[in-house]
């Protein structure tokens, strides 16, 4: 009897389980926890039918109205994919939409070209301050790059190549050019060398669910565990001991400046900080910009804006060599006549202004990082010490000299080189 009685509740689980239906191509849980379908993405559209009321009647939008349409746009469009429709990230949309139309306005006339590149950095650059300060992740540079690339390279094969001066070995080295970018930027958005879990092995640290801890003296030596310090301070000892070495780290900051995250809950090697956007911290963290570059990824990051420049200048020396002949680059770059008669001549000429404004902010990204691998100093570094004022700026700003892991324009680079080869827990003149 107890057997059959212990059977029932197990039969009943199993009865049970099939309810919960897998599902198809075009079904999703939506934000409401409930199963929606992609047709009735237009359904039930009671904030968005009531924002737009309200403009037909020229009324103002509450912000709270507009958060709302946001999330159920963003939430509702979807791709239908195996075991359920995929959310597609809004941000990436923009750009595949703009660009084209904007360099098709661009290319019908000279004024137009002129307000319409420069509107284009403007935006971008707006945008870009908007989301960091909100602290939000967004795909929208990414989209815009690799859509640029693509597109660029589409007008090329469509307007440059039929023209007939473009050979197929030089087509071959560009279209190299253009998969080695991608293959830079594919090992640029790898691991850029997140702090690791001492206790769960490669487990990543996300953002931390406690509270945020004091900073301070007593309450920082508390928050320390023991697989904590075993694994940032290789020390093994009882709790009176752990506090004093924690006291004698934090007292060698000349060669191991360790640091309390609050966010993550861990102890944070020198040089390592928190990063805002992807929440959580990264070894050498230099920046984030398309992603974040921190010391697994640096080199692929300046490999990527090398290749890009080199690649870039080469396409638009082959566009300008086909559209404006007999003229040397610069000179056709600044005067081309006749570009304008005919519209694939126009086209191709705006693409060539709009990859040397690109090209140019590379290029001087590009500069930005040599000079902070040449003294040793990384771009967060030197944010810090312009607005502590510890860092000796030099040539006008371009310049700036923490003087802290400087070992010399040779060592220094020898140890960029080494990124990412050596163990995780080094001197802090070692993790550079």
């Amino acid at each position: 009897m107890t057997q059959k009685g212990s059977m029932k509740p197990a039969k009943k689980k199993k009865t049970e389980e099939p309810e919960l239906e897998p599902l198809c191509c075009c079904e999703y849980i939506d934000q409401d926890g409930e199963k929606n379908h992609v047709a009735a993405c237009l359904c039930d559209c009671q904030d968005l039918d009531e924002g737009c009321e309200r403009w037909i009647t020229c009324k103002s939008i509450r912000p709270e109205t507009c958060e709302r349409i946001v999330d159920t746009i963003s939430d509702r469009l979807r791709i239908p994919w195996l075991r359920g429709a995929r959310k597609v990230n809004i941000t990436i949309i923009p750009p595949l939409i703009l660009l084209p139309g904007f360099l098709h306005v661009a290319s019908w006339h000279f004024l137009l070209g002129v307000v319409v590149l420069t509107a284009l950095p403007v935006l971008a650059l707006w945008y870009y301050y908007l989301t960091h300060r909100r602290k939000e992740q967004t795909l929208f540079f990414l989209s815009l790059g690799l859509f640029s690339l693509g597109y660029m390279y589409y007008v090329f094969l469509h307007e440059v190549v039929p023209r007939g001066r473009v050979g197929p070995t030089r087509l071959a080295i560009l279209t190299c050019g253009l998969f080695l970018i991608l293959l830079a930027l594919y090992r640029a958005k790898k691991n850029p060398g997140y702090l690791r879990d001492p206790e769960g092995g490669d487990r990543l640290f996300s953002k931390s669910q406690t509270e945020a801890l004091d900073r301070k003296g007593q309450e920082k030596t508390q928050g320390f565990s023991a697989a904590d310090v075993a694994g940032s301070l290789s020390i093994r000892t009882g709790k009176d001991e752990l506090k004093d070495a924690a006291k004698l780290a934090a007292g060698s900051t000349a060669k191991v400046k360790e640091d309390w995250c609050a966010q993550c809950q861990l102890v944070r090697p020198a040089r390592a900080w928190h990063c805002r956007l992807c929440g959580v911290c990264v070894r050498r963290m230099d920046h984030h910009c398309v992603c974040c570059v921190g010391e697994s990824n640096h080199q692929a990051f300046i490999l990527a804006l090398l290749i890009f420049l080199l690649t870039s200048v080469y396409g638009i020396t082959l566009t300008l060599d086909t559209i404006c002949r007999d003229r040397s680059v610069f000179t056709a770059l600044f005067y081309c006549p006749g570009v304008y008669t005919t519209y694939s001549s126009a086209l191709s000429f705006t693409c060539v202004w709009y990859s040397a404004i690109v090209t140019a902010g590379m290029a001087y990204i590009l500069l930005i990082q040599l000079i902070n691998i040449s003294y040793n100093v990384t771009e967060r570094e030197v944010q810090q010490a312009l607005r502590q004022k510890t860092g000796r700026r030099l040539l006008c700003g371009l310049i700036v000299d923490t003087g802290q892991y400087s070992r010399g324009f040779l060592r220094n680079w020898h140890q960029f080189s080494t990124l990412g080869t050596r163990a995780a827990h080094h001197p802090a003149e070692d993790i550079v």
